[in-house]
């Protein structure tokens, strides 16, 4: 509706139905101490539209270095997926690093998941929990893929014998 035709003495804004939801629900006003998240401003804007985007600085592990590295890994994959089903076996090394590499693949993709839903300027230290518990997981996986490999038939052999389960 336009501005001029909505007026704050219509039956709508008396009854309460149209006014935000912050304004409605306490617990919305208090969400930032429930959760522990950060207060922000407004729009999410820290100065004004005339200032200059902060330019952050160089970083080996974040921006286009850490990109290519994940599609260097990417491609790497797809050989290293399709050779054992083509051939009928594999060795040990390849194996090892086909689990390796799987791991490193989901724990970059679950740390993108976190970067983006969990950021640390809005939930502070929850990020920095999220981020543990991802680094964790990923120890725990990579224990569990050193068992794969030394005591079973390796991963390929576990997917096999799952798939003609």
């Amino acid at each position: 509706m336009l501005r001029s035709t909505l007026r704050l003495s219509t039956p709508a804004f008396k009854a309460g139905m149209m006014t935000p939801m912050a304004m409605r629900s306490p617990i919305a006003m208090r969400s930032h101490k429930m959760f522990g998240t950060i207060p922000q401003p407004p729009g999410h804007i820290v100065g004004t539209v005339n200032d200059a985007a902060p330019v952050p600085p160089a970083n080996p592990t974040k921006g286009s270095y850490h990109w290519t590295f994940e599609r260097i890994l990417v491609v790497g994959l797809i050989p290293m997926t399709v050779l054992p089903f083509a051939t009928g076996s594999i060795s040990p090394v390849l194996d090892a690093t086909l689990g390796a590499t799987l791991l490193i693949h989901s724990q970059l993709g679950f740390e993108s998941c976190i970067t983006d839903y969990i950021p640390k300027r809005v939930y502070g230290s929850i990020h920095n929990y999220a981020m543990y518990l991802l680094y964790g997981g990923t120890v725990v996986g990579l224990y569990g893929l050193y068992k794969i490999e030394t005591e079973d038939v390796g991963i390929t052999g576990t997917i096999k014998k799952i798939w003609n389960a």
